[in-house]
């Protein structure tokens, strides 16, 4: 492959000025660099993208922080950093942590000896002290999940009215006894949730049992499937479930094959929109998150902050979509 020193020799000009045109110097003559261009395209010259990276002390990459790559909720999310981030001449790495705080040290240390630029965190299971200590000097967005009354500038929806609005869209049906399937509440969209649930159940003087809420180790779609067969086997058995996620809500409409149908014995309700929601039978209502914004936003803050701009977070609206798991 052709070098810089190649491309000055051909065009008959200082290897300086063949930088200065690489670097799009105004003080070269046009015809100058014509001829350094022209030389740059016959000898197939590609510029060392380490070599600028390092002198401009960037490299031009994001870490994307997911717990799992498996969960159809990233994905969108996903092509929108991808996307934003492509258009602007970065690049993105995704970072599986699987909740391994070894992993994120790896990549926190990549940020840390200027590998990468900065953090897009999407995992609710991070070290938050971990992470907060390294948004003190680099660039760190929250994605989906954040801190409440944290620093770190996040961009996310309202889990608490989403939750509530689905709860409330049950009860309308005239659904008085449902159920929640909900993840480990050591996560903070788990907790909202759960609070949007019990406000909706509150409002309308409906009991909430503990035996009506069930908690699974993963989102996984198994999960989903796991949790409605313990609830299908309470003697006082919902009418009604409200899962927080789209995977556990699929497999939750799973366990209902054979024996029970949805919405005629139970509804469904999910959250997320994911692709799959409206591929099951009955489809999934479910609460609607802009995923590929969020995933543009989340890439436009971390530039923003990279600049050393000050980055305000964002809560996006979300949208209810009636389907048949609730409507028939």
């Amino acid at each position: 492959m052709a070098n810089i020193q190649q491309i000055a020799k051909e065009a008959g000009v200082s290897v300086a000025t063949v930088s200065r045109v690489l670097n799009h110097a105004t003080s070269v003559t046009p015809e100058t660099r014509s001829k350094v261009e022209i030389a740059i395209k016959e000898l197939d010259y590609q510029p060392s993208m380490l070599g600028r990276n390092l002198r401009n002390s960037e490299s031009r990459l994001m870490l994307v922080l997911l717990p799992s790559i498996s969960n159809p909720f990233y994905t969108e999310i996903i092509n929108g950093i991808q996307n934003t981030a492509i258009a602007h001449n970065y690049n993105i790495l995704l970072c599986e942590t699987d909740s391994k705080p070894e992993r994120e040290n790896i990549y926190f240390n990549m940020v840390k000896n200027k590998l990468a630029d900065g953090i897009i965190s999407m995992d609710p299971t991070v070290n938050m002290k971990w992470l907060n200590e390294l948004a003190e000097n680099h660039p760190v967005i929250l994605c989906s999940e954040y801190e409440e009354g944290g620093s770190i500038p996040y961009v996310t929806i309202n889990s608490e009215l989403a939750a509530y609005q689905a709860v409330k869209h049950l009860i309308k049906l005239g659904n008085e006894k449902i159920a929640l399937i909900n993840s480990d509440e050591k996560f903070l969209y788990a907790r909202l949730r759960r609070a949007g649930y019990e406000r909706a159940l509150k409002e309308f003087n409906l009991p909430i049992y503990d035996e009506w809420i069930y908690h699974t180790k993963e989102l996984e779609f198994e999960n989903g499937v796991q949790a409605m067969r313990i609830l299908l086997q309470l003697e006082e058995k919902p009418s009604a479930v409200f899962a927080v996620s789209d995977t556990l809500a699929i497999g939750a409409l799973k366990a209902l094959n054979g024996g029970f149908e949805a919405p005629s014995d139970i509804a469904i309700v999910g959250f997320d929109n994911i692709s799959f929601s409206s591929m099951t039978n009955p489809t999934l209502t479910t609460i609607s998150q802009p995923m590929y914004k969020m995933g543009c936003l989340a890439a436009d803050m971390l530039m923003s902050s990279m600049k050393g701009e000050k980055v305000e977070s964002i809560v996006l609206d979300h949208e209810l979509i009636i389907r048949e798991s609730t409507m028939g």
